[in-house]
């Protein structure tokens, strides 16, 4: 799903959103997420998953054409660990005539 698609969900979702203010709400989080994670902040949203910034620390690594060594420096990058329910809402699968599958032991 690309941010088009879910201005369109959304804007078909709720009859009372035009495009445009679909479109305006998207970005309005998008932003909020960003700006929040750019000040180090965590977000939980209950049921879907919460994001936070996690530290890699610098690195020695190697450049695979000429084999030398190469200094990564430390970064500090996006991390999302998706709740309870969305994990199990991803993993509940039906087959194609949508019987549930049977447990594996």
């Amino acid at each position: 799903m690309t941010r088009s698609d879910l201005v369109e969900e959304l804007a078909a979702r709720f009859a009372q959103l035009t495009q445009r203010d679909a479109e305006h709400a998207v970005k309005t989080i998008q932003d909020a997420v960003s700006d929040a994670l750019v000040q180090g902040q965590r977000i939980e949203i209950r049921g879907f998953g919460s994001f936070s910034v996690s530290r890699r620390p610098a690195r020695i690594g190697r450049n695979p054409r000429s084999g030398e060594s190469v200094q990564i420096p430390e970064k500090r990058v996006p991390h999302f660990k998706p709740g309870k329910a969305l994990r199990e809402s991803v993993d509940f699968q039906t087959t194609p005539d949508g019987a549930k599958p049977a447990a594996a032991n």
